[in-house]
């Protein structure tokens, strides 16, 4: 008994005939091999090289922040105003830099050695996570970035680190010789800020020592060349001799009119008054030509042109004297203000000692490996059908 088939009635939709089975082509075999050949050999390749030849890694851990305290006063204490200690993010910024720096890490190698730390006598066991000991030193800077974690947090100046060897007590011993490093980094800093805050009231204070050693050098020089300590006194001296004789003159005067009015001008009396009369007028000329105080010009040297360049003299040793005492004052000041102002490297977290190795992340690594893996035979796959559907 032969089965027929129902006879579509009129106005039906066809029926379409069921699905071939499908066959594997070609370029099903292509993608099969494709996979095998782009993710799951060198997945499996990179995880044997992770589970059997990678070095263990033992990681010390360190943080520090550059803090800056500013003293105050004595008066401040008392009160108990006090300038509570703050980060520095230039310092910070700076030491950020020079924690990646080629002259630290050439410091860490004469330190530490570096390169016998992280190379290994079996080499060429594990060529990815240990370093050449006959590189340059771009390469041991190149490897010291893999080597040594730095993250920093800009919010609060903290920087916190990370470092790897393969022996746990090398580890330390590098995050102990850099946490030195970084010390005498902030030392050497605060040092040149010190410096910087002084350098000009120095200057100011060397050039007033000169300028007061030469006022005085040229005093002293007056002095020895006029041989007069100090032509006040000779001026006041000179001075009460001249109103002496200025005195005697006009008593003499008097008592010639005197002998006039009653003698004869033979008499010797006014002969004898005339000529003290005379010699009075004449010490006295002389004594108003020593003082600069006469008409005559051919003096040497008037005593009062002695007197004026002493006086400038004494003008130029007090200006030295007063601009020798502000400078002192200013640099004092500097000295102190600069003083006040420490900046110092505070760890949070000193150098630790692993038990264990933690690194490398083995798992970590091969599952971000074959993620990337997938992801680039997807990629291609995706570009193969995409030209084969434009054909």
């Amino acid at each position: 008994m032969s089965i027929t088939q129902p006879i579509p009635r009129q106005g039906a939709l066809p029926v379409p005939p069921p699905a071939v089975r499908s066959r594997l082509r070609l370029r099903h075999r292509f993608l099969i091999f494709s996979f095998f050949l782009l993710v799951a050999m060198p997945v499996y390749t990179v995880g044997w090289y992770l589970y059997t030849r990678a070095a263990d890694q033992y990681a010390s851990t360190l943080g520090f922040s550059v803090r800056t305290e500013e003293s105050g006063s004595a008066i401040e204490l008392l009160g108990g105003v006090t300038q509570l200690s703050g980060s520095s993010s230039s310092d910070t910024d700076i030491l950020y830099a020079y924690l990646t720096s080629q002259r630290l890490v050439r410091l860490m190698d004469d330190t530490v050695d570096l390169r016998a730390i992280w190379g290994d006598a079996d080499r060429w066991r594990d060529p990815v996570f240990t370093f050449n000991p006959d590189g340059r030193i771009e390469d041991l800077v190149e490897h010291w970035n893999r080597k040594v974690t730095v993250h920093y947090d800009n919010s609060t100046g903290m920087i916190d680190l990370r470092i790897l060897a393969f022996d746990a007590v090398d580890a330390q011993r590098i995050a102990q010789a850099l946490y030195r490093a970084c010390s005498d980094m902030i030392n050497t800093l605060s040092a040149v800020a010190r410096e910087d805050a002084i350098k000009y009231a120095r200057d100011e204070l060397q050039a007033a020592v000169l300028r007061l050693k030469e006022a005085r050098k040229a005093l002293t020089s007056y002095r020895n060349r006029n041989q007069i300590v100090d032509p006040s006194i000779d001026t006041a001296s000179r001075m009460g001799l001249l109103t002496t004789l200025q005195r005697q003159l006009a008593e003499s005067l008097i008592e010639l009119d005197l002998l006039r009015d009653s003698t004869r001008e033979s008499d010797p009396r006014v002969v004898q008054a005339t000529k003290r009369v005379t010699v009075i007028e004449t010490r006295i000329s002389a004594e108003r030509q020593k003082l600069g105080l006469g008409t005559n010009g051919n003096a040497k040297e008037a005593f009062a042109d002695l007197v004026g360049e002493y006086e400038g003299l004494i003008v130029d040793r007090e200006f030295a004297e007063t601009a020798y005492t502000a400078a002192l004052a200013t640099f004092n000041s500097a000295q102190a203000e600069a003083q006040k102002q420490s900046r110092y490297l505070a760890a949070h977290i000193t150098p630790t000692l692993a038990e264990s190795a933690e690194y490398p992340e083995r798992l970590k690594i091969l599952l971000l490996f074959a993620l990337f893996a997938c992801i680039v035979w997807s990629i291609a796959v995706l570009i193969y059908y995409s030209l084969r559907d434009r054909r």
